[in-house]
């Protein structure tokens, strides 16, 4: 099985061919958005990140970076620098560099304020499209896709027909030598016994139930406990009472295989097959981190219908609430309502997503990228603003 992919200097292969304009901290964002609009070709990220936080959350934010930038999907990539954030600025170029794709940095403070970094930065994309344009997409096996993972807006319907298709899909694509993430921590909880027990090794099994651990030591700091946060008001108006009741349906996109690493958040697997990133539940930032890691399609199940895709990673909506698919037709891709009312299998199901995973890798539009919702992402930090 092959799809049409665009293959980079460090042996990557992309679903799509954008440059990049990513900015590097919250105050250049708007600078970020006003160059990506105005050449055709150009997408960017904005976030709210990059100063006045700890360490530890800047090294984030700096890493993250670095792993948006090395996406695939991404021919080129221009940095859009206020010039006095804490996010080093130079180590991601130094890092984006290494992957062999064009990269440049403009900086407000610089230049001279933010209308001649636009008007540079245009031209500096300008010429990144240019030379982008040319690429050819080419055959590529299976084995390339690295496949993320979602679930939001669930319902009673998702973790029956939605999620368990995602399993099947993941499962295809990990025995043919490809790579599909797993992450969600938040939504383990109470089924983070379930998922040890797919762990290849017991160190592995170890690590994810640390990962769920942490992620519930950080709740309990707060003073409260999880319950209005997760499951979420529409988790509950869709018949969801508990997070394990949700938990057993986000575990399900894992599939069978067995997991084979863990990760920290958008860090860069280096083994194949399905392995584990720690991350929240959150749209903004668990999509950040999957296409930090390097995904280059993500496929995203709901059940009351979620709208957001992201900038320049494709992300499949597949629902298999009926209501959802008919009612929310401008941001669902797939419907599996046919496993709930018993006119498709499940195995039929997983194939058919396998299928629309190769059409979308191969340039087949989703429906997010169509609409063009996909603006509002952020990256995940730990601690506060200081």
């Amino acid at each position: 099985m092959d799809f049409m992919g665009y293959r980079r200097p460090d042996g990557r292969v992309g679903t799509r061919n954008y440059v990049g304009v990513l900015s590097t901290v919250v105050c250049a964002n708007e600078v970020a958005d006003d160059i990506a609009r105005q050449v055709d070709g150009a997408v960017s990220f904005t976030h709210h990140q990059g100063c006045c936080q700890t360490p530890i959350d800047i090294a984030r934010v700096t890493d993250t970076l670095v792993g948006l930038g090395s996406n695939p999907n991404l021919a080129a990539v221009l940095l859009v620098s206020l010039g006095c954030e804490s996010t080093a600025v130079d180590a991601v170029v130094a890092r984006l560099r290494g992957t062999g794709k064009p990269v440049e940095v403009i900086g407000l403070q610089d230049i001279g304020g933010a209308a001649r970094t636009r008007a540079e930065g245009v031209l500096i994309v300008q010429d990144m499209v240019a030379q982008a344009s040319k690429l050819r997409p080419e055959p590529c096996g299976i084995e390339h896709i690295v496949l993320g993972m979602k679930c939001g807006s669930s319902d009673t319907t998702q973790g029956l027909s939605a999620t368990p298709t995602i399993g099947v899909a993941s499962d295809t694509i990990v025995a043919a030598g490809g790579i599909s993430i797993l992450g969600e921590i938040t939504e383990f909880i109470g089924a983070e016994h379930i998922v040890a027990r797919h762990a290849a090794t017991p160190e592995v099994a170890a690590q994810i139930l640390s990962l769920v651990d942490r992620m519930e030591t950080r709740a309990k700091a707060v003073g409260c406990d999880m319950r209005g946060g997760q499951p979420t008001g529409g988790n509950i108006k869709g018949g969801l009472t508990t997070i394990e009741e949700k938990s057993l349906g986000a575990i399900a996109k894992g599939g069978t295989a067995p997991i084979r690493a863990v990760y920290e958040y958008g860090q860069r697997p280096d083994v194949k097959g399905l392995v584990v990133m720690d991350s929240p539940g959150r749209e903004p930032e668990i999509l950040t981190g999957l296409a930090a890691a390097g995904c280059n399609v993500i496929v995203f199940a709901t059940g009351r219908g979620a709208p957001q895709g992201f900038p320049f990673v494709p992300v499949i909506k597949l629902t298999g609430n009926e209501r959802t698919w008919t009612h929310l037709r401008d941001h669902i891709d797939m419907s599996v309502a046919g496993i709930i009312d018993g006119t498709e299998s499940l195995p039929a199901a997983g194939q058919r997503l396998v299928e629309r995973i190769l059409a979308v890798a191969s340039g087949e539009r989703t429906r997010a990228e169509i609409t063009g919702y996909s603006r509002a992402m952020d990256i995940y930090v730990t601690g506060p603003v200081i």
